[in-house]
C-alpha cells in the first residue's frame, strides 16, 4: 500500500476510483463501510469485505491509503473523485431503512436536496441517481441507475419527495427498494 496526498481539506467520506489506461472496475469507498469494505460502481452488488482495496487505514485530511489491489494500485494511471459534506451543501451519509413511507433523510439543509445518490450496501441494489431537473416530487419520480446502461426509468412511484431539510424516502411495493427495513443505504446529496 501507499498514500496518496489530496487537497480536499476535510477527510473524504466518499471515493471512486478508476482506472484510465485500461479496462477496469470502479471501486468506491464509504465512511460508513469503512476501510474494510468495499463497494464496486458499475455493479449492484452488496458492500464486500476487502482489506486490500484501502489498506485497512481510513483517509485523513491530507492523504487517502491505497492497497495492494491492482484495480486501483496496480502499474497504471487512475482517477480518484473525493466527495465529504460542506454543511449547508452536501452531504456524504448512511441510514437504516425503517420500511415506512415518509422517512426524512436530515442533511442539514435549508432548501432541500437538489440532487440524490442512493445505493443499498448491505444487499444488492442499483446506484440510483435523483435531482429536480427531472423531478424530485410527490407523484413519479424518475431515476438514473449509475450501473446501468439503461435509459432512465420513468414508471416508478412515489420514490422520494422533497424535505428543506434534505430529502424523504419511502417504502413501496418493489421491495426494499430506498427505505427497505434493516437495509443499510448510502447516500450523497446536494443543496445547491
Amino acid at each position: 500500500g501507499r498514500t496518496i496526498n489530496h487537497n480536499l481539506g476535510v477527510a473524504p467520506e466518499m471515493m471512486w476510483f478508476k482506472r484510465r489506461d485500461s479496462a477496469d472496475i470502479w471501486t468506491v469507498y464509504h465512511s460508513a463501510l469503512g476501510e474494510g469494505k468495499r463497494l464496486k460502481l458499475h455493479q449492484n452488488t452488496a458492500a464486500e469485505d476487502d482489506t486490500s482495496s484501502f489498506n485497512n487505514t481510513a483517509p485523513t485530511s491530507s492523504v487517502f491509503t491505497v492497497g495492494s489491489l491492482g484495480q486501483i494500485n496496480g502499474s497504471g494511471t487512475y482517477i480518484a473523485y473525493l466527495f465529504a459534506t460542506v454543511a449547508g451543501v452536501s452531504k456524504v451519509g448512511s441510514y437504516t431503512g425503517d420500511g415506512t413511507t415518509g422517512r426524512v433523510i436530515d442533511c442539514g439543509f435549508t432548501s432541500g436536496a437538489k440532487f440524490v445518490l442512493i445505493k443499498p450496501s448491505s444487499q444488492t441494489g442499483g446506484w440510483n441517481v435523483y435531482d429536480t431537473v427531472r423531478g424530485i416530487v410527490a407523484g413519479n419520480d424518475p431515476f438514473l441507475i449509475l450501473n446501468s446502461s439503461g435509459a432512465e426509468v420513468t414508471n416508478q412511484s412515489d420514490d422520494i419527495d422533497a424535505n428543506n431539510s434534505g430529502f424523504i424516502v419511502n417504502q413501496q411495493a418493489l421491495g426494499n427498494f430506498l427505505n427497505g427495513s434493516g437495509v443499510t443505504y448510502i447516500f450523497y446529496a446536494v443543496a445547491t
